[in-house]
């Protein structure tokens, strides 16, 4: 016999009790698809960097809905009106803006699936999920996608002062330790006002949200960017390529059925269907690492080094420069690196010597501007309104080029 749903709250050691507000909310936590984000690492495996970064999306979902339970709050107080079915839209959007990310997070989208964005998986899964609720999701997916009339309940899910990118840096910042990413998310909601049907900051405001960009960027360049991670990131990609060309060989390769599946199949937008779908959600981090832990052991030695590298954490070296690589650096090194691993061609050795790229935006100002809200009522661009030197330069995007190989060829 099935036990009645119970509004319950969560503990979380970012902002305390996190209480579930309604049944629905409630199911959608409670679902398969939803549960599956406690197998799904926040930050890929940064964890190898920072050894505390081993939370999950499902954390963030949560803090993220938190954070949008206090921006309600702050709006209504503040004579806006958000009506109970634009309240359950923008909790569902949240609390299901990540469901479609795949193992690792950001590793699968140019691995698993081909050019499919976790975006596009998530919106799959809140479809279904509104078939099986009886179109209770209905705002929820109007918003999430950016359509929904009155745009401040868009701005709230995704522009660049949302309740994801609130609660991810003060979350990241928290468990890798990093205190520059530590923003005060419940300073800044409280500063949030709506000015024709459009999210503003008041002025007051301004210094929190300059701290907010710059713990964004700091953030960029110490966490998501760290040399290590991308290093680490760029080897998961590798290894699931080359695990994709033995499967082409006709080699047997022990793994889960899901990702056999996708390693199998070619998947790309106009492939990824309902079948698909039930697949994608049987697909978490455990498919992964047990897999690379197995193929330790392959025969295929690219394969096995590979995975030997993310299993022991000697992974490759990696030179980060302000300018591209030049083809004949990567030529010297190609070669070296053939000739001592005794690799067969060109093609094996790309796997243990490449180049590649990395770029940081801490604010774009032609895209959804933070717009600040002066005491005569007129409404300016943050970044033309702060008297911070550094604003307009995270305007500018840094771009940032690397090259990885073994460290033999040092």
């Amino acid at each position: 016999m099935s036990k009645p749903n119970k509004l319950k709250i969560f503990n979380d050691p970012i902002y305390g009790f996190i209480r579930i507000p309604n049944t629905l909310i409630f199911d959608l936590i409670a679902h398969p698809y939803f549960q599956r984000l406690r197998r799904i690492s926040q930050m890929g495996l940064s964890y190898l960097v920072y050894p505390g970064a081993h939370h999950t999306r499902f954390h963030h979902a949560l803090g993220s809905m938190y954070l949008m339970q206090k921006s309600i709050q702050v709006l209504r107080f503040k004579d806006v009106e958000i009506s109970n079915d634009e309240e359950n839209g923008l909790l569902g959007a949240i609390l299901l803006h990540d469901i479609g990310h795949g193992p690792f997070s950001h590793a699968m989208e140019h691995s698993i699936v081909e050019g499919i964005s976790h975006e596009y998986i998530s919106l799959q899964f809140m479809n279904e999920l509104n078939k099986m609720f009886n179109g209770s999701l209905t705002v929820a997916i109007s918003i999430f996608t950016g359509n929904h009339p009155r745009t401040f309940l868009n701005q709230l899910v995704s522009s660049q002062l949302d309740m994801d990118r609130l609660d991810y840096l003060k979350r990241d910042s928290f468990y890798t330790g990093v205190a520059e990413g530590n923003t005060n998310a419940e300073r800044l909601i409280t500063m949030l006002n709506v000015v024709d049907d459009k999210l503003v900051v008041e002025e007051k405001g301004i210094y929190s949200v300059e701290k907010f960009l710059m713990a964004r960027r700091f953030m960029y360049w110490q966490v998501y960017l760290h040399k290590t991670g991308v290093v680490a990131e760029q080897l998961l990609i590798k290894i699931l390529k080359r695990a994709r060309h033995v499967l082409d060989q006709g080699v047997d390769l022990n793994a889960s059925s899901a990702l056999i599946y996708f390693l199998k199949t070619r998947i790309d937008q106009d492939k990824f269907n309902n079948e698909t779908l039930a697949v994608f959600a049987k697909l978490d981090n455990v498919d992964i690492l047990s897999a690379i832990k197995e193929w330790q052991e392959s025969k295929d030695f690219v394969l096995s080094e590979l995975c030997k590298m993310i299993v022991n954490r000697r992974l490759l070296h990696i030179k980060v420069k302000k300018e591209p690589i030049s083809n004949e650096k990567m030529r010297l090194k190609m070669e070296k690196i053939k000739e001592q691993l005794g690799l067969k061609d060109f093609d094996e050795t790309s796997y243990f010597v490449f180049t590649g790229k990395i770029e940081n935006k801490a604010y774009d100002r032609d895209k959804q501007n933070i717009n600040i809200l002066k005491k005569n009522g007129k409404i300016v661009d943050v970044a033309k309104l702060s008297d911070h030197l550094n604003l307009n330069a995270l305007s500018n995007t840094v771009t940032k080029y690397y090259i990885c190989y073994p460290k033999e060829a040092v």
